[in-house]
């Protein structure tokens, strides 16, 4: 049965008249597994703990805020994806939503293949030592560097999104006496029921070039006549954060429908396509996500049928997840510094981070979770809204949550679902400096992305 598409966060006014946010939990104790990291519990003293370690240890020892992220968690979820397509298909990590050198070892021993869209992220892809063919290239505007660095060092796929890149790339792999292995990227007209800034199949947007309008077609012969690029499928994205298969249906049909117009007219059968990534992932209890297993089945199923509809082989099948990953398994660990009642309307909470560690709230009215984790309360919920301590109005954490009414200074809350792009989109605005991620696993947790320090700040700015 079709579920409806999450969008990326309902926008709300600035104040809620009572009724017009969810009401508060049954026990703002407890911590949903749908939405916290999978080794997340409280212990007997009631203080949560991930990974067998105790938040205030890791406050006390790494300092706020910080991201915590869940070993365990990122290798079995990553394992449920590959495990998902099996040996047919290829499962490539998104790496823009968080990307370090240790998560791509992970990867690696999972065996799973990455997804870079920048020189940085494919620096830090080959320093950790994933093998250069198992990584593919993105981007709608990648430069001359990129494309020479990534066609001399081996990368797998570069995925091309332009008729210029398409010259430029085969003119890079003709000087270095290489056949580059390309995707190409279209645009197949689906409207992702998600946020306007992360729905990408539309017509009006930058990426890819439009099925509907022709230049995908063009765009095939135009690789098709450069010797040095070999055109190994095609690869179509319709936005993030979707919780329903039905707007890949519709892709994989027109995705499919292009693949049977290059063999009448070329005399070719591309054996790849690659439909993107995008999954949801839970922010709150109310979010429904999908099991890898159950998207795999529904995926193959499509592409299965569409192909044998339009006489084609069924070709190897490409996904990108990436916050379906990584989302779940981290959590953002603050400590409170200012209670703020506001008589009628709410209470503000702020905390030591804010919009510097995590944008997505501000940019996409995200919704998150908000919890309580140095202790447990019997006090009465009260509304409040989650602030930073940049001088913006604008930077909130969470806007409508309910915490125990007896929360003051020096608690420890802590955000899940941080996992996905709030690392990755972290700055240094008010100069800030950007929090750590620590791993956590079988009790001992260690950095992994070290803290900021004023010294970095004043390293880069030279006077």
């Amino acid at each position: 049965m079709s579920r409806s598409a999450h969008p990326a966060g309902p926008r709300h006014g600035d104040v809620l008249p009572e009724g017009h946010y969810q009401a508060p939990p049954a026990d703002l104790n407890a911590l949903d597994p749908k939405v916290w990291a999978r080794t997340v519990t409280r212990d007997a003293e009631g203080v949560a703990t991930v990974g067998g370690v105790d938040v205030r240890r890791l406050a006390a020892e790494f300092g706020t805020p910080a991201y915590v992220l869940d070993e365990e968690d990122f290798r079995s979820r990553a394992r449920a994806w590959r495990d998902a397509f099996g040996a047919g298909a290829d499962v490539y990590y998104a790496g823009k939503a968080f990307l370090s050198k240790a998560v791509v070892r992970w990867l690696h021993e999972e065996g799973l293949n990455l997804d870079v869209c920048s020189a940085g992220e494919l620096a830090v892809a080959l320093a950790a030592g994933m093998p250069p063919e198992r990584i593919a290239l993105h981007g709608n505007n990648k430069s001359v560097d990129e494309l020479e660095h990534a066609v001399k060092t081996g990368v797998g796929h570069i995925v091309v999104d332009s008729y210029e890149e398409i010259e430029r790339l085969a003119a890079i792999a003709a000087h270095q006496g290489v056949r580059q292995p390309v995707l190409i990227r279209i645009t197949v007209g689906v409207e992702a029921h998600t946020h306007e800034f992360i729905a990408t199949a539309h017509e009006d947007q930058k990426f890819g070039l439009s099925l509907n309008g022709g230049a995908a077609a063009e765009a095939v012969r135009r690789v098709l006549g450069h010797e040095s690029l070999e055109l190994r499928g095609i690869h179509s994205h319709i936005g993030s954060q979707i919780f329903d298969t039905a707007g890949f249906e519709v892709a994989a049909r027109r995705v499919v429908g292009l693949l049977a117009q290059i063999r009448d007219e070329h005399g070719v059968e591309l054996p790849e396509i690659d439909l993107g990534g995008g999954l949801g992932i839970a922010y709150t209890s109310e979010d429904d996500p999908r099991e890898p297993a159950e998207i795999a089945a529904a995926l193959a199923e499509i592409v299965r049928r569409e192909c044998a509809a339009a006489h084609l082989n069924a070709p190897r099948l490409s996904v990108e997840p990436g916050r379906a990953i990584v989302g779940p398994t981290a959590f953002t660990l603050y400590e409170v510094g200012t209670v703020k009642p506001l008589p009628g309307l709410r209470t503000y909470v702020s905390v030591d981070g804010g919009m510097s560690d995590n944008i997505r709230t501000a940019l996409y009215d995200a919704e998150y979770s908000v919890a309580l984790v140095s202790r447990t309360s019997d006090a009465e919920p009260m509304l409040v809204r989650v602030v930073g301590k940049h001088c913006e109005s604008g930077d909130i954490v969470v806007r409508d949550a309910f915490l125990p009414a007896d929360l003051a200074p020096g608690d420890l809350i802590a955000v899940p679902a941080t996992g996905a792009y709030c690392r990755s989109m972290a700055s240094n605005y008010n100069h800030a400096l950007k929090p750590p991620v620590l791993a956590v696993r079988d009790g001992a947790a260690r950095v992994i992305v070290r803290r900021e320090t004023e010294e970095d700040l004043l390293r880069l700015d030279i006077g």
